[in-house]
């Protein structure tokens, strides 16, 4: 069995309030984006009686058993029964970028077995199975573009409006913790919402879509707020930063001619 779960970005990201339960109701809109990493998986022989994760690519900087993947196929485990498996993740995705890498490998996993195992699983049912591996996770599930809300698993889904335009990503190798970042982020007091602001046209986003996360992540790292600027000099006509960061992306009509100070950290770039 393969997968390739895909990464997203994040158009505006709202920080509206934290919750009683310690999380963070938000507003912001996924967007999917085709930079996978890859999940092979097969079954373990007879004797063997554990799972095993083998990664490969960028670092992931946790144990195996902690792993998203492992605790999908455990979650799983719990109402069904299956075999042991034998998985290699290759993570072209880098952790702590702000791309929900984590989270598409994990969601991957649930909807990849139960395809291949007939397992039947209702797509209301993997969700919730994907929210208590983490929020972002329910969104990958279906993958497509949509409104989150609540803590990102409250979806809308939305047409793909941004086919053809060229997105590059940039990461310079930074892993920003989210936990840091919702600690050192005040709840918005903004009216704007992510959600509405994308209905217009792209040439209006850069004044009011806005990621709560930017300043915090920009003191902290001032070269982040460079690339952005560096991405709007070569004409990108949106640029922003994915998530809790430290990814920069940029949104262009065509494929732009990539500045020199950030070609080095362009870990992506091809059509939406």
């Amino acid at each position: 069995m393969i997968a390739f779960p895909k990464a997203k970005i994040n158009l505006g990201l709202k920080v509206i309030r934290k919750r009683p339960d310690g999380f963070h109701d938000i507003e912001t809109v996924f967007y999917p984006v085709d930079f996978c990493d890859a999940l092979e998986f097969v079954v373990q022989p007879e004797k063997i009686h554990e799972d095993a994760l083998v990664v490969t690519g960028h670092d992931i900087h946790i144990k195996p058993e902690k792993n998203l993947v492992i605790r999908a196929i455990k979650k799983l485990k719990q109402h069904y029964t299956l075999p042991y498996f034998r998985i290699h993740l290759h993570k072209a995705i880098p952790s702590g970028a702000g791309l929900g890498g984590g989270s598409s490998d994990a969601a991957y996993i649930l909807k990849t077995i139960n395809r291949h195992f007939n397992l039947s699983i209702d797509n209301d049912i993997l969700i919730s199975m994907a929210l208590e591996l983490g929020s972002d996770c329910p969104f990958f599930i279906n993958a497509v573009p949509s409104i989150a809300t609540g803590r990102g698993e409250i979806l809308q889904p939305l047409e793909p409006f941004l086919s053809g335009f060229w997105l590059v990503l940039v990461n310079p190798r930074i892993r920003i913790s989210t936990r840091e970042a919702y600690l050192n982020t005040r709840p918005s007091d903004t009216s704007s919402n992510p959600g509405t602001i994308v209905s217009q046209d792209i040439t209006r986003w850069k004044k009011s879509l806005v990621n709560d996360f930017e300043d915090f992540a920009f003191r902290l790292y001032p070269q982040l707020e460079e690339y952005k600027k560096s991405l709007y000099k070569a004409g990108a006509l949106y640029s922003s930063m994915s998530g809790s960061g430290s990814t920069i992306y940029g949104i262009f009509e065509g494929k732009p001619d990539i500045p020199h100070d950030i070609r080095d950290f362009v870990i992506y770039e091809g059509i939406l």
